[in-house]
């Protein structure tokens, strides 16, 4: 039951994205005890003011467990049922740092060593945590990286590709829209083309997608708007290179195309005996940058209810993944024999 206890605690701490203080406190005084225990070493890194990431160290580590401590607004307090724990974080990714730290506690008890636990700020916005760590090492060959998979390790991630469209035009009186030049209409026509366009496919990862997710412009029904804006965000299948041709071959410089953030989709290791499937979100994975070994991902609950005011992990995934944690560190520190 403790793996359930601690989701509950670590939910009922709130830590929207960059007010993950007090989550990381804790995270590292439950860490420190777990050191003092088993002679492990403790060290908390300053991204920026008030935002640490967490680590700490059993031996040389060659598995490394990571996750992210923040979540997405608005917060609201754990409850359970028979059936699951509901809050913020639940499942992304609350529920997920307690059974690495479970399953953790249960290898050091076994007397496996080479193992480390790893907790960074900001997945849910920039990665900030994931680049900050990424520029470290500490000799680890492996990232068991933990996102809502129901426990299937996951073959690949999209990637995300954030672009600003602008367009601008003339004002004029409404009623003499002859006078004027729309930049909404013209915003409209390019959005139209954007839509229809055939991004890249991946045998594994599938397509591209894109989704118009802001829309602002105008200045009043009654006049003709001089400004527009988009802002889009793509799942790539691969660097984003040729989405980015696509995307500005289509615009035909009609407008203003300003790329904002590039995340490259990844290819990911797998276990025998675990089963796979393929995700389509963005993790922190590619912010790493190869610094904590080769990444797996896999975590208990599904991305279908994280984010959402629904947002809860069944407990049953919560018990089996402290026990495939166990297994995948079992495997990958054979390999290393």
């Amino acid at each position: 039951m403790q793996v359930f206890e601690l989701t509950r605690a670590l939910i009922g701490i709130e830590s929207i994205t960059g007010n993950e203080l007090a989550v990381g406190k804790f995270l590292a005084a439950r860490l420190q005890i777990l050191c003092g225990r088993y002679g492990g070493k403790l060290e908390t890194f300053e991204v920026e003011p008030n935002r640490n990431n967490v680590l700490a160290t059993f031996g040389d580590p060659v598995v490394t467990f990571s996750t992210h401590m923040d979540t997405v607004p608005p917060f609201f307090d754990s409850r359970e049922d028979d059936e699951f724990i509901w809050g913020r974080g639940a499942c992304d990714t609350k529920g997920i740092i307690a059974s690495m730290i479970t399953a953790v506690e249960g290898l050091l008890a076994e007397g496996v060593r080479n193992v480390a636990l790893l907790f960074v700020v900001g997945e849910e916005r920039n990665s900030v945590g994931a680049y900050h760590a990424g520029k470290m090492n500490r000799g680890s060959r492996y990232l068991i990286n933990g996102e809502p998979t129901e426990n299937r390790l996951a073959l690949g991630s999209k990637g995300a590709f954030r672009v600003e469209v602008e367009t601008s035009g003339r004002m004029s009186h409404s009623a003499y829209p002859e006078l004027g030049e729309s930049a909404i209409e013209k915003l409209l026509d390019v959005l139209a083309d954007l839509r229809g366009a055939k991004l890249p496919v991946d045998p594994i990862l599938g397509e591209g997608t894109i989704n118009i997710g802001v829309i602002a412009g105008g200045r009043a029904p009654n006049v003709v708007p001089d400004y527009a804006k988009a802002e889009l965000l793509i799942r790539l299948i691969d660097d984003g290179k040729s989405t980015s041709r696509i995307i500005r071959d289509t615009v035909a410089g009609r407008a203003k195309v300003t790329e904002v953030l590039c995340i490259p989709a990844v290819h990911l290791g797998k276990i025998d005996g675990i089963e796979t499937t393929i995700v389509k979100y963005t993790t922190d994975i590619p912010a790493f940058g190869g610094a904590w070994g080769e990444p797996l991902l896999l975590g208990p609950g599904t991305i279908h209810v994280a984010h959402t005011s629904e947002e809860r992990v069944p407990k049953r995934e919560l018990i089996a993944a402290v026990e495939i944690y166990k297994h995948m560190a079992r495997q990958l520190l054979a390999q290393q024999i």
